[in-house]
């Protein structure tokens, strides 16, 4: 059994559709300045380091929700200096009475995104491969609604299941 109440459940589901919610937001602030590089490639240094900021915090924003379960639902974070990895794995497999929050497929592939936040946030900008950047770009829409369907029907397990304890 969970360790935490009905009412603290709903709490994490709105807490998670928040999170989801600005996810959401990303979304269009990445199509809009991938539209913006096509339009004009005379500023698309600019507009890579742009957008490896928003693919980073793409990856932030997910890991914040997963945080959030772990941390209300399991009692904490990993530890280790791979937390961010064993994280992943975790929320992708059912633990203690919860539903998987990822699934296998969507947690492997958002392991690239992992390692694309670290190496923005350790190189300066103008070091960055554009190519890379635009391969992972690519592969963000289909990334970011994989993330999104995983964690919705999540939220709606966790809503299930604070109506089917209050019966």
């Amino acid at each position: 059994m969970l360790p935490i109440s009905p009412a603290a459940m709903r709490e994490l589901a709105a807490d998670i559709e928040t999170e989801l919610s600005r996810l959401i937001q990303l979304e269009t602030a990445i199509a809009q300045l991938q539209e913006e590089i096509i339009d004009d490639p005379r500023h698309a240094s600019l507009f890579y380091e742009n957008l490896a900021l928003k693919l980073h915090n793409f990856y932030t924003g997910s890991e914040k929700i997963l945080r959030l379960v772990a941390i209300e639902l399991n009692g904490g974070l990993p530890s280790g200096a791979d937390w961010h990895k064993r994280l992943l794995k975790r929320m992708s497999q059912q633990r203690e009475g919860r539903s998987a929050v990822l699934s296998d497929a969507t947690a492997l592939r958002l392991r690239e995104f992992l390692g694309f936040r670290h190496i923005v946030r350790n190189l300066y900008g103008f070091e960055l491969d554009p190519e890379r950047i635009a391969s992972l770009a690519a592969r963000y829409p289909q990334m970011s609604t994989d993330v999104r369907q995983d964690v919705e029907r999540f939220v709606s397990w966790l809503r299930d299941l604070a109506d089917q304890l209050e019966r």
